[in-house]
């Protein structure tokens, strides 16, 4: 018999390889990618997990009354197998590293997540997006856990309705990623970034001051909602992926990811007593608007503006703190 502890116990190794996964596939873009073409790439890509998003609901569910639960696990261990085989024979640059073929010990991961918090504190529009990213986190990701409660207490609808909301997130993030593929965002991203987080913060903010008999409304926020995060998520992974060297962006986009991702928890354990003493929509409407507020500043701070400067090709460097230096020259 399964226990619950050994359920949590896969997921947290699950979790442990989302954390290398991340970072390497990011890194490996760089090395792969022209840099003209980095926005576009993850624009496609956000559409491309906007319509996963879709279809994973409807098709879980169709699998579950079809087969047995472990058949379904089993469905996504092969599709895991699938993803994972063709890089077997796609050859991916690798950056230069002082410690090229060392064995991985926790000491020098250790090292490695030192580095990373290293090169942040010395880049300080580096540092400053990755708070602006840290607190989109703490302020949206609530809105997703708080969805099905706005739904059915204050719109006074079911799932079915929930369902019109998530799919219409979806369709947004298809369409956004689309574009922005297509477009590229403006010349100097970080301004696509931080239109794209005011965006993230309306959109928000419609589905907090709908009224409860415009449910249309909040369909149409949660499309807007939607369009909006590969527009300030996209840029955002190209300003990274073109000012950090190759070979600190592992170590770089694994510490960004690892304080945004901190910020969900301690988001979920905040919006709790918010909601439940001012009201569901109050996380939304509030949230929205200090989303919009940080991004509005955004543009008024010259590391942030500036951040860009940096995005001349870089040499492959061979130690972090070389890489602080040369970045600081």
């Amino acid at each position: 018999k399964v226990e619950v502890w050994q359920i949590y116990g896969v997921l947290f190794l699950r979790s442990i390889g989302g954390i290398f996964h991340w970072p390497a596939m990011q890194a490996s873009t760089t090395l792969m990618v022209p840099r003209e073409h980095y926005s576009r790439i993850a624009g496609i890509n956000q559409a491309v997990r906007g319509a996963l998003n879709i279809i994973a609901a409807p098709l879980g569910a169709l699998l579950m009354s079809l087969v047995q639960f472990y058949q379904v696990v089993a469905v996504d261990v092969v599709t895991a197998v699938i993803a994972i085989t063709p890089l077997l024979f796609i050859q991916i640059p690798q950056p230069v590293h002082e410690d090229a073929g060392s064995i991985l010990t926790p000491a020098r991961i250790l090292k490695d997540i030192g580095e990373g918090f290293k090169y942040l504190k010395a880049w300080k529009g580096l540092l400053y997006l990755l708070l602006v990213a840290a607190m989109l986190n703490f302020f949206l990701a609530p809105a997703g856990t708080l969805m099905p409660l706005l739904v059915t207490r204050y719109f006074g609808k079911g799932v079915w309705e929930l369902s019109i909301l998530e799919s219409t997130l979806g369709i947004g993030t298809v369409a956004g990623g689309l574009i922005l593929g297509a477009w590229g965002g403006f010349k100097k991203r970080i301004i696509t970034v931080l239109s794209g987080v005011i965006g993230l913060g309306l959109g928000v903010c419609v589905l907090g001051l709908a009224p409860a008999n415009a449910f249309s409304l909040a369909v149409i926020g949660c499309a807007f909602l939607g369009f909006m995060v590969p527009i300030a998520n996209g840029p955002l992974q190209a300003i990274m992926q073109s000012t950090v060297p190759p070979e600190m962006q592992g170590r770089v986009m694994g510490v960004t990811g690892s304080v945004s991702s901190a910020m969900m928890p301690l988001s979920m354990v905040a919006a709790a007593p918010v909601a439940e003493l001012l009201g569901i929509r109050t996380w939304f409407w509030a949230g929205g608007l200090l989303v919009m507020l940080i991004g509005g500043m955004g543009f008024f701070v010259p590391a942030i503006m500036t951040l860009e400067a940096h995005s001349k090709p870089q040499p492959i460097l061979e130690t972090g703190d070389q890489a602080v230096k040369e970045m600081n020259s």
